[in-house]
């Protein structure tokens, strides 16, 4: 029948679920059919006028029955077991079924939002899987720019909602220790701190030019002094031409990698690769922790080896008869699990490569006891869907447990004129700026309120703007001006009886106080469908519904002014929107000011 084993239904969808699961299981065995009933679907009705909730289950068991939907509808009410959470049931067009629930059952959602707090829609700890969220990891060569944290954001609250679903949560960064482009920074690093002893430097065409460089580069002279210069001549003697000489610029870069290897020699060389890393590491870990982005853990390439996790993966592989040589090189054979084609694992000079490292790396996801490994990536990513579901199944992983996401750019925009990026030549907006710039609060729910599979034209002007044109302000400002309204009671001696509140629930009968108490009641489905979707722009549009009716029945409704029992009942109602503001933004990691 209904299919709810993806996410905990709320309670009201719930019990209807429930109702028409009997009614419709009370109907086979009454007709004596043969399959059981296909699932059905409950939906919010996007009209009033037709209920509140629709369901199609006549539609979709109409041909198992031999009936048309219409007269299925009707046999399943005459089924359908009576509850005080429902007033009247309908049916619509072709064979719908509108359901029109009881006033004390919208009002119920106000009860239920003051008795569970910050509980209130979070199913319980523990219930769910246990899931490994692996996201931003962007190589600590350089500090984050923005296009890192529109993954960051996502990431993060996508780490809430799991939780808030009942999944046990382990959020990870991948660190990208090792491989040339921590060795390029390596290179670069030294470079810099030779033009700073005085050599005359020419800097490589594909280095790493940020000021972060030369920063690093100048702690570590002031540090050891010249200890590490070498004289200019020896280090670029007989290297191969640059691009801007005529040359090959990667070629170039790699051949002054080896030779910062070979004139530096071990201590030396992993000294200006250590520094470069920990530096920049500790500079993302401080960004993003100012960000509310935090990782329970930091996990190492490097460790990979170490820990010889990599070669129990190539063995795994091996065993299974997956593996084999080709032009000195040894090869996963991925074609033969959907890829497009074969992926190197080793390389003809004896090097492992990335994909090595990624077959490791998704092999000690499952050793670790995790049921579910997501993996958030840039949309120029796009390949590792294949690769990795393939890599899975050739491990022996069920390949179904694994999800990517692909986080698309995100463009900012400053009166209109688009912001160019480069990270290579040191010249983009960091993370760290746009925050400094638009807020944290801004820029996490921007970040977010498109799906992460969508472009993202950040508009700055519109993230800074103190209106309600700024999706943000205008949350936060129905929030603020709930705790504005409690203030007020208090200077004017006015108390607060929640309980008699709670009691003249059904006083609240207004539109206005209807379509709030309803958008109360969505709430745990807004917070579901995001966990399940994984899709945190369900959740953010929530809430503006959410903010808009609150504004919709303050402007249309006295609270203060009226009567003890109904100004009860409705400061009962605005205490039970703050509540509900107050835990969809935290989810968001966005805060609930008290004022504005």
């Amino acid at each position: 029948m209904c299919d709810r084993t993806k996410a905990p239904s709320p309670p009201v969808k719930d019990t209807l679920h429930d109702l028409f699961d009997r009614a419709l299981a009370a109907l086979a065995a009454d007709r004596g059919l043969a399959e059981p009933p296909t699932a059905f679907a409950i939906e919010r009705s996007r009209d009033p006028g037709h209920g509140d909730f629709a369901c199609n289950a006549a539609m979709v068991n109409a041909r198992a029955f031999g009936q048309p939907p219409r007269a299925i509808a009707q046999a399943l009410l005459d089924a359908l077991p009576a509850h005080p959470a429902v007033d009247r049931v309908e049916i619509a067009g072709p064979g719908f079924i509108n359901v029109f629930l009881t006033g004390a059952a919208r009002q119920s959602a106000v009860a239920a939002v003051l008795a569970q707090g910050a509980g209130y829609g979070r199913a319980p700890a523990g219930s769910g899987e246990r899931v490994t969220l692996e996201f931003v990891s962007a190589n600590p060569t350089g500090p984050l720019h923005v296009g890192h944290g529109r993954g960051a954001a996502y990431g993060a609250t996508l780490g809430n909602l799991l939780a808030a679903a009942g999944h046990t949560v382990q959020r990870e960064y991948y660190v990208n220790d090792a491989g040339r482009q921590m060795d390029i920074l390596a290179a670069s690093t030294w470079l810099r701190y030779l033009a700073l002893c005085g050599e005359p430097v020419r800097f490589p065409d594909n280095g790493y030019r940020g000021d972060y460089v030369v920063d690093i580069a100048r702690g570590i002279q002031q540090r050891d002094g010249e200890r590490w210069r070498r004289p200019w001549p020896a280090v670029v003697r007989d290297l191969p031409a640059d691009e801007s000489e005529g040359g090959d610029k990667e070629a170039y870069i790699d051949a002054m990698v080896a030779r910062a290897r070979d004139l530096l020699g071990p201590e030396g060389y992993a000294l200006f690769f250590d520094a470069a890393l920990d530096s920049i590491l500790a500079d993302i870990r401080d960004d993003l922790a100012g960000f509310g982005v935090t990782f329970d853990t930091w996990f190492s390439e490097r460790s990979l080896v170490a820990g010889g996790g990599l070669e129990r993966a190539v063995e795994r592989l091996r065993s299974a008869g997956h593996l084999y040589e080709a032009d000195g090189a040894l090869w996963f054979r991925a074609t033969a699990f959907g890829d497009e084609k074969d992926r190197v694992v080793r390389r003809e000079n004896g090097a492992w490569t990335y994909f090595a490292s990624d077959l490791a790396y998704l092999d000690s996801k499952f050793e670790r006891g995790f049921q579910r490994a997501i993996y958030l990536f840039g949309a120029d990513h796009h390949g590792y869907v294949a690769r990795l579901k393939a890599a899975a199944q050739g491990l022996g992983h069920d390949p179904e447990r694994i999800e990517i996401r692909l986080v698309q750019f995100a463009v900012l925009y400053e009166a209109g004129e688009k912001v160019q990026m480069s990270t290579r030549s040191g010249q983009f907006v960091t993370l760290r700026e746009l925050r400094q710039d638009v807020g944290d609060d801004a820029a996490r729910f921007f970040y977010v309120m498109r799906g992460n599979d969508q472009h993202l034209d950040f508009d700055l002007a519109l993230a800074r703007a103190q209106s309600n044109d700024n999706p943000v302000y205008y949350l936060q400002y129905a929030h603020a001006r709930i705790a504005s309204l409690f203030r007020k009671a208090a200077t004017e001696g006015i108390g607060f009886d929640r309980e008699a509140g709670l009691a003249a629930l059904d006083r609240l009968v207004a539109p206005g106080e209807s379509a709030l108490m309803t958008e109360l009641a969505r709430y745990p489905e807004w917070l579901a469908a995001a966990a399940e979707q994984r899709a945190p722009q369900l959740l953010a549009a929530g809430l503006r519904e959410l903010a808009t009716a609150f504004h919709g029945f303050y402007n249309g409704q006295p609270v203060l002014a009226a009567d003890p029992p109904l100004r009860d009942a409705r400061l009962a109602l605005c205490a039970a929107t703050a509540q509900v503001l107050a835990n969809g933004l935290g989810l968001l990691g966005v805060s609930a000011p008290d004022a504005m």
